[in-house]
């Protein structure tokens, strides 16, 4: 079985009819659309998609800083007034 990472699901068919009215029902929360019953595509509003994006970036920046970190043992001491 499929999880369904949404509260709000509508078919492909009811979403095909209206979708400006899915979003403004859905009032702000993500919208899972089936097709046979299985998540076809999420819906977002965009300020949601940013966040999420922003979180990836972050995790990633996160992620770089701890590589590097673990490299502390060939880093060049240099004096910030000779660059």
């Amino acid at each position: 079985m499929e999880s369904i990472y949404a509260d709000v699901t509508i078919s492909m068919s009811e979403f095909k009819k209206n979708p400006a009215a899915v979003l403004r029902d859905a009032k702000r929360r993500p919208v899972a659309v089936l097709n046979h019953n299985k998540a076809a595509f999420y819906m977002i509003e965009p300020a949601l998609f940013e966040a999420m994006l922003e979180e990836l970036s972050d995790q990633e920046l996160g992620r770089t800083v701890l590589a590097r970190m673990g490299e502390r043992a060939q880093a060049i001491e240099v004096d910030i007034d000779a660059i």
